[in-house]
């Protein structure tokens, strides 16, 4: 057996310490949760007699450190510790993945689901989950549980991790005493979204990567390429092709001007970043990237699918309509279509059809509004709303693949493009030198 000196908080909410005797830490834990008492740090001790000793000789060895220069060496070790410690704890943030939060619905279902309360259930998974961020969240979502507040009120306080349709959902199975249900539903969600940003990703990272390479090969060529031939050109002594001209004038240009085209481009991409950010210039680019050749539709049908998969899922969950339009616009992460869900909110709450405020949006083909219509008369939007959302995610998955075959040509030709480019220019005068020399 050993002693453990800890750190905790009682049924109350105070704050308390004090010297366990256990087996091991995980014992000392689970005796001080038997006890009613929630640990926050537990430490190995020497054992409560020997602590109070060791503390003693410490503030001993404080006091002859202020008469004499080893005070100085002491803080110093102090401070580097703690600075070490806080370099450690910034090193181990790491962000908040959708793969952590998935995890985190799935034994927060399975843990409801056995009866388990809801703080042992947090001071679990906060054992049991390896990153450090999430594991300072779920500690504070479990203080704030236990002082008195609901869960959906203490997840409340995070909301870069914990999103409105993630709470609502949370509030709803917290009042119809069905939070397994709910963490069931959140696990479902987060799963499809985690699938369809896969897809995307997957179908533009070879188009992505070449258009890379390219760029990176067209810099090489007009950096050092192009000048090592400039001097042979200049021996000729005759006039050069006009696009032998036009490309060592560009040669020239970057070279003089590298510093300046790599500051713009940088200053231009961060504006860029910054303008997609405010208010104004995100809904003007939310709306504008529906234009983007190829993959514009893409965009669109996926925002779509998010709506209908996140309408039906707070209509199931018994989110009133006017409430869960709001919660909606805020989760398909796009401002110009989440401007026209608040539109359909609006009619809805002056006493319109959902068929009607759908059609006036015009965002939904008429197949989409058909079934809109038959579910609202039949009483099963939900039920229908999910098909709509099946459907688009089978057009966002044939998109995506034919995405991948429609870009290859253009790609091919951009390539084709600029090996012609560069051979008219680079192998005129050789081949005019040639003729003129035989």
């Amino acid at each position: 057996m050993a002693f453990f000196s800890y750190k905790a908080r009682n049924s109350r909410g105070a704050s308390v310490s004090g010297v366990v005797e256990a087996g091991s830490l995980d014992a000392a834990a689970n005796e001080l949760l038997g006890q009613g008492i929630t640990p926050i740090d537990i430490q190995p001790s020497s054992g409560p007699g020997k602590s109070r000793k060791a503390k003693a000789d410490s503030n001993k060895k404080g006091g002859a450190g202020r008469s004499g220069k080893k005070q100085s060496g002491i803080g110093d070790i102090d401070w580097n510790e703690d600075a070490f410690k806080a370099l450690n704890q910034v090193m181990k943030r790491r962000k908040i993945t959708i793969d952590d939060k998935i995890i985190f619905a799935r034994q927060m279902q399975s843990l409801t689901k056995a009866g388990m309360p809801l703080d042992r259930a947090l001071a679990g998974l906060q054992k049991s989950n390896r990153n450090p961020t999430f594991q300072q969240i779920l500690k504070d979502v479990q203080h704030n549980l236990e002082s008195g507040q609901t869960l959906s009120t203490a997840m409340a306080s995070h909301p870069k991790v914990f999103s409105s349709l993630f709470l609502s959902l949370v509030d709803v199975g917290e009042s119809t005493g069905r939070l397994d249900l709910a963490f069931e539903q959140i696990g479902h969600y987060l799963n499809l979204e985690k699938n369809t940003t896969k897809q995307v990703k997957s179908a533009t990272r070879y188009p992505t990567f070449v258009m890379l390479t390219i760029m990176v090969a067209l810099g090489v060529i007009t950096y050092f390429v192009i000048p090592a031939f400039s001097d042979t050109f200049a021996r000729f002594g005759s006039e050069l092709p006009l696009e032998t001209r036009i490309l060592l004038g560009i040669s020239d240009f970057v070279v003089n001007w590298w510093q300046f085209l790599i500051g713009g481009g940088l200053a231009a991409f961060i504006g860029f970043k910054a303008w997609k950010k405010s208010d104004q210039g995100g809904m003007i680019w939310d709306e504008k990237k529906r234009f983007i050749p190829l993959a514009g539709n893409v965009l669109e049908r996926v925002a779509l699918a998010k709506f209908a998969r996140t309408f039906s899922m707070v209509l199931r969950a018994g989110v009133p309509i006017v409430h869960g339009m709001g919660i909606v616009a805020g989760a398909v992460n796009n401002r110009f279509i989440a401007k026209r869900i608040l539109k359909m909110r609006d009619g809805i709450s002056r006493g319109e059809t959902l068929y009607n405020t759908a059609v006036n949006t015009g965002m939904f083909s008429p197949l989409v509004l058909q079934m809109i219509a038959v579910g609202e008369e039949s009483g099963t939007i939900d039920q229908l709303l999910e098909e709509v959302a099946d459907f688009y995610d089978a057009e966002v998955e044939y998109d995506l693949k034919r995405l991948g075959e429609a870009i290859e040509p253009v790609l091919i030709m951009v390539i084709a493009g600029m090996v012609l480019i560069l051979a008219l220019g680079v192998f005129l005068p050789i081949w005019d030198l040639s003729s003129a020399a035989n």
